[in-house]
């Protein structure tokens, strides 16, 4: 599948060494001929830790220096650091090998832009269209050569700790107890190195960087119960699960209870807009409890296409004081336009110790809605029909096009599109109750499974 994300598929099966040494020979060609003044020929190269990364890895490689780029090679690393690492060495882009939540069958190249974000619809158009053209070939002469970069992770730490609004002194004097997932993924290494840096004691477990997921690595609540656990097992005043790519952060109360990932970004964006003032901007998939809290703060709320180089784009394009997705995926335009787990977790500290409070309790403040999601496959026809429908059927909803169509009212939602990372159709619905909302949802499959019929 290839999306504003990058290129993603099954190992083995659509993902094969000849396609990914494809698609990174041609962006290595593409971004250097395209670099701009002040950026060097060079592709910083990263990959999380699932089994296949090794072996793509070496592919990937050799597809770059094949093509002339000069590689930094990260190893075994995350998608935010690698993303910062593009912008420190000024580099022509990035490509992390990664395929985020996505079951451990699955592998992904993400292309990154010479700003450190994924590249824009536009960007991505670009590039194919040159690997279409044909790629050419260094000669013996002209490969690419190799470094590598061991601080990007220390480097990663270290502007986090210096943002200036995070009480760095005063979150280490809390001692905080901090219960950490980290499935086995590139967090592993990243996460208890900021914890300690920030005087917490770290319970962890799933720490071995081998990608053998012990769970499910999506980190939505159903599939933190193992969190859950050692958070009441061990006193920790909160608990926090990544994905094996580490850009996305989930929450465990004091008291044991996985509170939605949602949440991650409502209560990181609570933390930032007490320092400062400006827009907030999320996607078209995630909750109304964002858009709570901005209103509280009295700033606006500004919808994005599901994507985080959409979200990241209309940031920048409004000058957005934070933003990120839904999924629990932070971002700080202050750091840089890409989600960040590492940063979230920071975010949150700061939170309790300026609440001076239990998490529990900070998120009883906010409206408790239920978010049903489903998927379907995806019909071989266009769902241009299917907006039909669900238009006519909710005649009373305020629509938004940008991405399928989301109906809301005003204390719920339905989103449906087609997903840019599986071969599914989502729906995904929020209301007050989940009898509301999977009313929603049961409603709003209607028209996608009459395709199927025909």
């Amino acid at each position: 599948m290839v999306s504003v994300s990058g290129v993603r598929g099954r190992v083995g099966e659509a993902l094969s060494p000849e396609v990914v040494a494809r698609f990174a020979a041609a962006f290595g060609a593409w971004a250097t001929a395209r670099r701009g003044a002040g950026e060097t020929r060079a592709v910083v190269l990263g990959r999380d830790s699932r089994v296949s990364g090794p072996l793509f890895h070496r592919v990937v490689l050799s597809a770059l220096e094949a093509v002339g780029a000069d590689v930094i090679d990260l190893g075994l690393t995350t998608t935010p650091t690698c993303q910062l690492a593009v912008e420190h060495h000024h580099a022509a882009g990035g490509l992390m090998i990664s395929a985020s939540h996505n079951p451990i069958e699955w592998n992904a190249l993400k292309f990154i832009g010479p700003s450190g974000s994924f590249l824009s619809a536009e960007e991505g158009a670009e590039m194919r269209a040159a690997m279409e053209a044909g790629t050419s070939y260094a000669t013996w002469d002209r490969l690419g050569h190799v470094t590598s970069d061991f601080d990007a992770a220390a480097r990663h730490v270290e502007q986090i700790l210096g943002l200036p609004f995070l009480d760095v002194e005063g979150i280490r004097d809390r001692r905080f107890h901090v219960a950490l997932d980290a499935v086995r993924g590139a967090g592993a290494v990243i996460m208890p190195m900021l914890l300690e840096r920030l005087g917490c004691t770290v319970r962890a477990i799933n720490l071995e960087p081998d990608g053998r997921f012990p769970r499910p690595p999506e980190p939505v609540a159903e599939n933190l119960g193992d969190l859950e656990a050692l958070v009441r097992e061990s006193g920790a005043a909160i608990g926090f699960a990544t994905d094996p790519d580490v850009d996305r952060l989930a929450l465990v109360s004091e008291r044991g209870e996985a509170i939605g990932e949602d949440y991650t970004l409502a209560l990181a964006a609570r933390t930032v807009l007490k320092h400062r003032r400006g827009p907030v901007v999320t996607n078209l998939s995630t909750s109304r409890v964002v858009e709570d809290v901005a209103a509280a703060a009295g700033v606006e709320c500004l919808l994005a296409p599901v994507g985080e180089v959409n979200v990241a784009v209309k940031m920048r394009d409004v000058g957005a004081v934070i933003g990120g997705e839904g999924n629990g995926g932070v971002i700080l335009p202050e750091l840089h336009l890409g989600r960040d787990a590492p940063l979230g977790a920071a975010l949150l500290l700061q939170l309790l110790v300026e609440e001076g409070r239990p998490l529990s309790a900070i998120v009883a403040d906010h409206p408790r809605y239920v978010i049903v999601k489903d998927k379907l496959d995806r019909p071989p026809v266009p769902l241009d029909s299917v907006y039909q429908a669900l238009r006519g059927a909710f005649p009373e909803a305020s629509p938004d096009t940008q991405d399928g169509l989301r109906l809301s009212w005003t204390d719920r939602w339905v989103h449906v599109r087609p997903s840019g990372t599986e071969p599914i159709v989502r729906v995904i619905a929020e209301a007050p109750s989940l009898p509301e909302a999977t009313d929603l949802v049961s409603r709003s499959r209607k028209p996608v499974e009459a395709l199927f019929a025909k």
